[in-house]
């Protein structure tokens, strides 16, 4: 009994550095190992071997001391008891100490599982950020480019507002250029007609004229 538990303890204690300190993959074996235990028809066994152990413990405990008590009444202890008093010490000492190290095995087992389910987590949620920043800076970029092509935009605008006023002062200065031109056709215009009706008086005078001096002669 006495060496399957040394064996069992070192073999938890083994299973605890692996797990404690990382060397290589041994880690991961120590871990699917546990995940092993864990499933199926394992956490029943395990735990119907802790209630053993658990009762072989409290029966050793109770053994040492019906033999402290036994040495207390008598005043001395045999060599038979001290024997018993040591071995089933060692076996308490050992079945405490796989007790423990089976505890501590499974919190380690289960705190690493979550750190590691953290870490995918994690890397998920940065794989997730530089996605989102990735994608800010496109927007950025796009924001920019839509920025300098709307500054393009406003700038053509701007002059084509200026070719505008442009052609609208031309414009104006053509039609005011235009009603002068008018204005002195129509000027002259209407200086030509006096000078027709200037010219028809004069030929009615020279027919007055001629006529009177056919007359007289």
């Amino acid at each position: 009994m006495i060496q399957l538990l040394f064996l069992v303890l070192f073999a938890e204690g083994a299973v605890a550095l692996l797990l404690m300190v990382k060397v290589g993959p041994l880690r991961e074996l120590a871990m699917r190992a546990v995940d092993q235990v864990k499933t199926g028809k394992g956490p029943a066994t395990v735990k119907t071997l802790a209630c053993t152990l658990s009762v072989i413990l409290m029966s050793s405990v109770a053994s040492i001391l019906k033999i402290q008590n036994r040495g207390l009444k008598v005043g001395t202890v045999s060599p038979m008891d001290q024997v018993l008093w040591r071995t089933h010490l060692l076996e308490a000492s050992l079945i405490g100490y796989t007790l423990f190290l089976a505890f501590v095995i499974d919190r380690l087992h289960h705190y690493l599982r979550k750190l590691m389910t953290l870490r995918k987590t994690s890397s998920t949620s940065r794989e997730e950020v530089e996605k989102l920043q990735m994608e800010n800076r496109s927007l950025r970029e796009k924001e920019e480019k839509s920025s300098s092509e709307m500054k393009k935009l406003q700038r053509e605008i701007a002059k084509l507002n200026e070719s505008m006023k442009k052609l609208k002062s031309e414009t104006e200065e053509h039609e005011r250029k235009a009603s002068t031109a008018e204005a002195h056709v129509n000027a002259l215009q209407k200086q030509s007609e006096e000078l027709l009706l200037e010219y028809d008086r004069l030929l009615e005078d020279n027919q007055i004229l001629q006529t009177q001096l056919l007359s007289r002669g």
